[in-house]
């Protein structure tokens, strides 16, 4: 049984303000974002960390951002959605993994700030600026989800940021 597990958590890509009449939580991505998703995806196939599941939060820009990034990195499972990844504090992206099954080694949770990174400074003591669609890989040394919980000693391996990654090939 691996007792490693790894988290990554990815921020929803820059979205669009053009349709000031829409609610928050149904803002799509812009441009830029939708640009910025695929490119994360494939830094993370790259890496080989392919998730084995992912949860994203129920707005429309980050499940947008999910199946970008999910499709580029060849995820092939289906994206769970959870409400509570919305609007709510780190504390509840704490109670989703916990519910993960311990056959999944590599879970995304997909999410806002400043939860994305709350949940980090938690995870690994470390402040880092997370813009949007950054995604954070952090290694956990705990055998099962259930463990996990805000005294989670965990390793910030690395951070990818779009502005950062090299120019598509």
């Amino acid at each position: 049984m691996n007792s490693m597990k790894t988290l990554l958590i990815l921020r929803h890509a820059k979205s669009s303000w053009e349709f000031t009449e829409l609610p928050d939580h149904d803002r799509p991505l812009n441009n830029r974002g939708k640009r910025d998703a695929p490119r994360i995806g494939k830094t993370l196939l790259k890496e080989g960390l392919i998730p084995q599941v992912i949860i994203s939060s129920s707005a429309v820009r980050a499940h947008s951002t999910a199946q970008k990034v999910a499709k580029a990195c060849g995820y092939k499972g289906e994206i769970l959605v959870d409400s509570s990844l919305y609007g709510s504090e780190y504390k509840a992206y704490l109670n989703i993994l916990q519910n993960q099954h311990d056959r999944f080694d590599i879970v995304m949770v997909v999410g806002h700030n400043p939860q994305s990174e709350q949940l980090l400074e938690e995870l690994t003591g470390k402040m880092v600026n997370m813009p949007t669609c950054a995604v954070a890989c952090v290694k956990l040394s705990i055998s099962g989800w259930k463990k996990l919980n805000d005294h989670t000693k965990g390793e910030l391996v690395n951070i990818w940021r779009p502005k950062e990654l090299p120019d598509d090939e």
